[in-house]
């Protein structure tokens, strides 16, 4: 199975952002996401256990750079090149323009995800 990444449905565009979002692959959602620099999920998560995603993801960032704050209070840089894993229990904020490709467990994925919109209708 394989899809290329232009095949993949926007799901949420923006000024700088374009996220691309396909569910189905072995109880997997794949995205491939574009954000700016300055995009925070922390608000975005607000009201979720721990304010935080609970959602695992495994990804690699082909360009920029994202600081990922963990519930334990411990924090990483993760950028151009590397390999992730984030476990449950942590938020993120963009510090250099990115385009990373990410792998979701889709129940989770699915339960943060319709949360993050939830909170961007209530926004405007």
């Amino acid at each position: 199975m394989k899809i290329n990444k232009k095949d993949i449905p926007v799901a949420m565009e923006g000024p700088g952002t374009k996220m691309r979002i396909q569910q189905g692959f072995g109880g997997m959602t794949i995205c491939f996401n574009e954000l700016p620099k300055g995009t925070d999920f922390t608000p975005l998560l607000q009201g979720l256990t721990n304010d935080s995603c609970h959602c695992p993801h495994w990804g690699y960032i082909l360009s920029g750079s994202l600081l990922v704050r963990y519930n334990d209070g411990s924090e990483e840089l993760i950028s151009e090149g590397d390999m992730y894993y984030l476990p449950n229990g942590h938020t993120a904020i963009v510090k250099e323009d990115i385009k990373m490709i990410e792998f979701s467990p889709s129940k989770e994925f699915g339960e943060v995800i319709d949360h993050i919109g939830r909170k961007m209708a209530e926004a405007g």
